[in-house]
C-alpha cells in the first residue's frame, strides 16, 4: 500500500494525520481553487481523514495518497484519486502545502501515482480538471503529458463565483510510451 519516489512515501492516511491536514486546508492560497473554504476546522480534518482511512485504492470511489516527505516523515499534501466504476479510468487531484510547493513534490507524487495507476491497475485513461485561474496546477498537468481536452466555461459556481474548468487527459498509451 506504500508507493516510494526518491524523497517521497505516499501511504494511507492515518488518525494522526489530521492536524496537518486542518492546517494546509486551512491556508487561504491552498483552498482558493479547491471546493472547501479556509479555515478547515480540526474536525471536518478528522471526519475527512476517516474516510480517506476506509476507502480502498482499488476499488471504484475516492481515495486519497498522503503525500510524506521520506527524508523527515513530515506530511506534506495529498494526491486523490477518483476511480470509475469501470476500473479503467480515474481522475487526480493534488493538493500541497504552500511551504512545499515549487520544490517538485506535486510533479514526483502526481508521477508517481499515475505509474501505479498505468502500469499496476492496468488503466486507460486519468483525468484532471481546475480552475482556469489555476495556472500552476495546468502546468503540473501539462509537464506529466496530459492534454488539455477542454475549457468548460462557467461551469463551477465556487465561493460566489462562475470559474471556467480547464479539463486535462492523458492516455495509458501516452504514459506508458514516455516512460
Amino acid at each position: 500500500m506504500l508507493i516510494t519516489t526518491e524523497r517521497l512515501l505516499l501511504r494511507r492516511f492515518r488518525a494522526a494525520d489530521a492536524p496537518v491536514l486542518a492546517e494546509y486546508r486551512s491556508d487561504p492560497a491552498v483552498a482558493r481553487y479547491q471546493s472547501w473554504d479556509a479555515p478547515f476546522p480540526l474536525l471536518r480534518a478528522e471526519t475527512a481523514v476517516a474516510n480517506f482511512m476506509a476507502s480502498d485504492p482499488g476499488k471504484p470511489g475516492w481515495f486519497q495518497w498522503a503525500i510524506e516527505r521520506a527524508a523527515d516523515k513530515l506530511l506534506i499534501g495529498d494526491v486523490a484519486v477518483h476511480l470509475h466504476d469501470n476500473l479503467l479510468q480515474a481522475e487526480v487531484g493534488f493538493t500541497l502545502a504552500t511551504p512545499y510547493q515549487k520544490h517538485g513534490y506535486a510533479t514526483e507524487a502526481v508521477s508517481a501515482v499515475l505509474d501505479r495507476l498505468f502500469r499496476l491497475q492496468g488503466l486507460h485513461k486519468v483525468t484532471g480538471e481546475c480552475d482556469a485561474r489555476n495556472t500552476p496546477s495546468a502546468a503540473l498537468m501539462e509537464r506529466l503529458g496530459f492534454t488539455l481536452e477542454g475549457r468548460l466555461r462557467e461551469q463551477t459556481y465556487l465561493k460566489g463565483e462562475w470559474t471556467d474548468d480547464l479539463i486535462f487527459g492523458l492516455l495509458a498509451t501516452e504514459w506508458l510510451k514516455d516512460t
